[in-house]
């Protein structure tokens, strides 16, 4: 039996693989190969990389430094996690593997826009489409954005972009803006337009994301899909662990989930969706795994 198991190989299971091998003990990454780190062109936001590091570069870098203690990342698809009497057992397929304790580090996975996925791909490389304002909003500035979403979330997101650019653009996915009294007069003071729904036929035009709406055909410069994600939480679940409305895993100040011996980093669990948090977190709970399992049974050397 493993002493853990890591559930995904973002930034934050990583991390963990990091921490948890040199900790001298026995681990296993399972990995499907989809981070969401692995979708970012360019961050300029992880301390240490002045001129930016691209997603795939920054994981790579990282899996090296883990296999360098010991890690092996297995690449295939979780489908399973049940709670046995001494640990959990991880389905693989037709095969279940044991361990003493599991961290999830699962994330989450945005909804996109109805667009071709080359043409997404190409759109996310050029920065013409983009999902996290707190990440990458400074590249934005000065620049004409447009802001895919209704509601609250739509609102809060356009008016954070605000905070870059005066030349900002609300317009509803599908049908007519859903937004409530409150974030209208906010949307008004900060000089934000609006565009009803439903949009669509996005293109390449240029060095413009293009799209037709309500208003007819309109182009931006960079445009951000707020429509949600959706919390890879279903295993933790599937095991019995709690979650919040939204999907995300609760957690305690150390990563527990509500099941004793079952942890989640990284946006799986309630936090700021940004890479330094994700690994922040993955510190606490990997530290906590291994006193957990040294109470239980001391590591010697």
């Amino acid at each position: 039996m493993d002493d853990c198991i890591i559930i995904g190989a973002g930034p934050a299971g990583l991390t963990a693989a990091i921490y948890l091998a040199r900790f001298h003990l026995s681990i296993r990454l399972f990995d499907s190969g989809d981070s969401r780190a692995a979708l970012i062109p360019r961050t300029h936001n992880h301390a240490g990389y002045p001129e930016g590091i691209a997603g795939r570069d920054l994981l790579a870098r990282m899996l090296a430094q883990a296999e360098q203690y010991g890690a092996v990342r297995e690449q295939v698809e979780v489908t399973g996690l049940r709670v046995l009497d001494d640990g959990f057992g991880v389905r693989i397929g037709e095969r279940e593997v044991a361990a003493r304790s599991v961290l999830l580090a699962t994330g989450v996975v945005n909804h996109r826009p109805d667009m071709p996925d080359a043409l997404h791909g190409e759109a996310l490389q050029r920065g013409l489409v983009r999902y996290c304002p707190i990440c990458d909003g400074y590249e934005v500035t000065d620049r004409k954005i447009a802001v895919i979403g209704t509601g609250g979330h739509g609102a809060r997101e356009a008016l954070f972009l605000r905070g870059y650019s005066a030349d900002v653009t609300l317009i509803a996915p599908d049908a007519e803006h859903q937004i409530e009294e409150e974030h209208e007069g906010e949307l008004d003071a900060a000089g934000i337009k609006r565009v009803d729904g439903p949009c669509g036929n996005y293109a390449i035009e240029g060095d413009s994301i293009a799209f037709d709406t309500s208003h007819g055909r309109l182009a931006f410069d960079t445009l951000y899909p707020a429509l949600g994600s959706r919390i890879r939480s279903k295993l933790a679940v599937m095991a019995g662990a709690r979650a919040a409305e939204d999907g995300c895993l609760e957690v305690d100040d150390h990563q527990r989930t509500s099941i004793p011996g079952l942890f989640a980093a990284g946006d799986v669990a309630k936090g700021l969706d940004q890479i330094s948090h994700a690994m922040g977190e993955a510190g606490v709970a990997a530290t906590t795994i291994r006193n957990m399992l040294a109470e239980q049974r001391p590591i010697r050397r």
